[in-house]
């Protein structure tokens, strides 16, 4: 028996109950019977595994893999899939350093097939992270059967914070960010931003993105949102957007209600 998240309404009002239920709804998810079953054959069987050929052999445990990073998509593409695992992170020409969506780098990092690395398949902790990682992903995916800024939202929860706490320069940090659809639509929509935007040059956008995002949080760093008050008001600003869109053009009344979200401070609901 499958298990369909609840989400008995859009907006920022969905949003609230889907955080306080979110936790019990993932786990009642996590036991139906399809998920418990591909959780304990990746468990069982990740370990035998010993190179990148005999992870995408088993398409089992490469949908779990895949899972884990949001590229489920990607099931068909073995030979796309092995050469990332293969060339893995440390050369410089590895494909997956390569790649704008870092996501592809991440995967080739978890699993260490690559040259010079240490191959994790061994280590019952980290695929156990893997596995988890697969049902939260697969439960963000099934809110997005119902409401798409649900899915983006849960999404940024994790990756957003995480980005925010990486090492290295704030631009790097923004281009990962833009590099990754989820997060560069969140980002688009909570300041504004019109969809013809991402014809600009590469540079010009950044410009904008860490403008708009000073103008609504007083800074243009990504750090911030390593807080979680800073990502909860921009949580919130996303789904005031979001509701708007549709109708708020020349709409007084509507930039009116916009405005008084987003003055919402994080904790007064």
């Amino acid at each position: 028996m499958s298990f369909q998240p609840v989400i008995p309404t859009g907006g920022l009002v969905g949003w609230r109950f889907l955080q306080r239920t979110h936790e019990i709804q993932l786990q009642t998810f996590s036991r139906t019977a399809r998920h418990e079953r591909d959780s304990r054959y990746f468990l069982d069987n990740i370990g035998k595994v010993k190179s990148a050929g005999d992870l995408v052999s088993d398409p089992r445990l490469l949908r779990v893999a895949l899972g884990a990073f949001g590229l489920e998509s990607d099931i068909r593409n073995t030979y796309f899939i092995r050469r990332i695992l293969e060339d893995g992170t440390r050369a410089k020409d590895a494909l997956s350093t390569r790649l704008s969506d870092k996501r592809y780098r991440d995967l080739a990092s978890a699993f260490g097939f690559g040259p010079g690395e240490l191959v994790r398949t061994g280590s019952p902790e980290q695929m156990q992270e893997i596995a988890r990682k697969n049902l939260a992903s697969r439960f963000e995916a099934s809110v997005g059967e119902t409401d798409q800024t649900m899915r983006i939202a849960l999404y940024a929860q994790h990756a957003l914070a995480g980005l925010a706490r990486k090492e290295g320069s704030e631009n790097t940090k923004w281009f990962e960010l833009m590099s990754q659809p989820p997060l560069r639509s969140m980002m688009e929509t909570a300041l504004g931003l019109p969809k013809a935007f991402a014809q600009l040059d590469i540079d010009r956008q950044l410009e904008m993105f860490k403008d708009k995002l000073a103008r609504l949080t007083g800074s243009p760093n990504l750090s911030q949102f390593s807080r979680p008050e800073a990502l909860e008001r921009l949580t919130t600003t996303y789904f005031a957007r979001a509701q708007m869109a549709p109708f708020s053009a020349g709409n007084p009344a509507a930039q009116t209600a916009l405005t008084l979200l987003q003055s919402i401070r994080p904790g007064r609901r």
